[in-house]
């Protein structure tokens, strides 16, 4: 009895000390689902295995009516002549209270495309909702988004700082052709 609540106890702990932990990055503290709907351009991020040689990588969400958004990632093979690398996903809010955490689902696709993805909203533009930035809770992933194909070069700036304030690599970062 002793030990089963000694390994409750330690969980707890460790539960209480990962919920805390400044690892993890913090979300923005709202996101108006409706706002953050429409076509985004992938302007930056780390290499990433799904997108790696593509470049014009856009993704659109759509507000679907039981809630959840469905996700269409799209982007040139090679170069702007190349084919169109397309897939499709759903999202699910996992963070109700601020809907910047989401759970995507990757369904049945082609094996480098399978599996669950973490997507939290690290920072955005809440005001006119014109950039956003998303990463995992590891930080393994990075994407900088904007809603026009380039970004002026002085908000890229404030936007490395800021990751570079919170820990991320930003050495690591490479901007996408579009």
């Amino acid at each position: 009895m002793n030990h089963r609540f000694s390994a409750i106890a330690m969980l707890s702990m460790v539960a209480v000390m990962l919920t805390g932990c400044p690892f993890f990055p913090k979300t923005v503290d709202f996101v108006d689902l409706e706002r953050y709907t429409g076509l985004w351009y992938q302007v930056a991020g780390y290499p990433f295995g799904p997108s790696d040689g593509l470049v014009g990588i856009t993704a659109e969400y759509t507000l679907r009516d039981d809630g959840r958004i469905t996700v269409v990632n799209a982007g040139f093979e090679g170069d702007f002549d190349g084919p169109v690398d397309e897939f499709e996903a759903v999202a699910t809010v996992v963070a109700p209270l601020t809907n910047a955490r989401l759970a995507v689902g990757l369904g049945l696709l082609p094996a480098k495309r399978l599996g669950i993805g973490n997507y939290w909203i690290i920072d955005l533009d809440e005001d006119d909702y014109q950039w956003a930035v998303v990463t995992d809770p590891l930080r393994a992933t990075l994407f900088i988004l904007h809603r026009e194909p380039a970004i002026e070069l002085d908000l890229y700036m404030e936007i490395l700082e800021r990751l570079d304030a919170q820990g991320f690599d930003i050495d690591r970062i490479e901007l996408i052709e579009q």
